[in-house]
């Protein structure tokens, strides 16, 4: 089955994606998920998604960013599809739309960090030939 991949940029698009988010982001709550992304758009976070029949299947948050670590790369924030949809081509068609996408924008690489129990994930991200490099440490504050 066919299914195409678009910038999620209309209100409707981008609420279009909350569903697949709201399970990888289980914090996420529907009414403040616009503002949010709105928010992160300018810094120039961007959603790409997958649509099959009209319903959005997965998707991908992603930026460019330049960092003296790295250079210019394309960062994804989050990757994710609906439970159910998993296993059908969704979220590696996305990282390799990604993958050429930050080639043709000069940046010298694609990282991203993914929780260390999500097995499933990390076999798609050696197969499309990233490296795990290093250990992502996070310190968070109770507000």
């Amino acid at each position: 089955m066919t299914f195409d991949i678009f910038i999620a940029d209309t209100e409707a698009e981008i609420q279009a994606c909350f569903p697949v988010f709201s399970e990888l982001r289980l914090y996420l709550k529907q009414e403040q998920f616009l503002a949010q992304v709105r928010r992160q758009q300018l810094q120039s976070y961007q959603i790409l998604a997958v649509r099959q029949q009209g319903a959005v299947k997965s998707v991908a948050g992603f930026r460019l960013a330049e960092f003296l670590a790295w250079g210019k790369i394309l960062y994804v924030d989050d990757l994710a599809t609906l439970s159910g949809e998993t296993a059908q081509g969704f979220a590696g068609a996305l990282l390799g739309w990604l993958i050429a996408h930050a080639k043709a924008h000069g940046c010298q690489g694609v990282h991203l960090d993914s929780g260390h129990q999500r097995f499933t994930a990390h076999r798609l991200y050696l197969n499309k030939g990233f490296q795990l490099s290093s250990h992502y440490f996070s310190l968070s504050f109770n507000t």
